[in-house]
């Protein structure tokens, strides 16, 4: 590997239980509000999807367009940087479904079902 390895840039952006999650949401849903993200991913706090989208706005995933008006208005969209990392989330769904594979064949069809609701979602993103 080089010296000038950027992985950790890459993992910083996506590692982390919502941020996938969140682009996820975003890629397949086009625009969304805040609220509207609160609905899709019933388990997060509304503190962590503040953060969480925060840090994806700094890295210029995300962008966050706010209307003022009352009551306020926020929309939240992948950028189009963001949309550069298509063929990232293609390779590692890519990757999913061939570990999905493996697992199946380690264990049995019913341990691999718990990952095939997760690659989906991200082959669904890529698109």
């Amino acid at each position: 590997m080089h010296t000038d390895c950027k992985f950790e840039t890459v993992l910083e952006i996506l590692v982390g239980k919502w941020k996938p999650v969140i682009m996820f949401q975003l890629f397949t849903n086009g625009t969304m509000r805040f609220s509207e993200l609160q609905r899709a991913i019933p388990a997060i706090t509304k503190k962590m999807l503040t953060q969480q989208l925060r840090e994806l706005e700094y890295h210029d995933i995300v962008h966050r367009k706010v209307y003022h008006q009352i009551p306020p208005k926020v929309e939240y969209s992948i950028t189009e940087h963001g949309r550069s990392m298509g063929t990232i989330m293609e390779a590692l769904n890519d990757w999913g479904r061939f570990h999905t594979a493996h697992l199946n064949q380690l264990y049995g069809e019913d341990e691999g079902r718990q990952s095939e609701t997760f690659v989906d979602a991200i082959d669904n993103a890529a698109e």
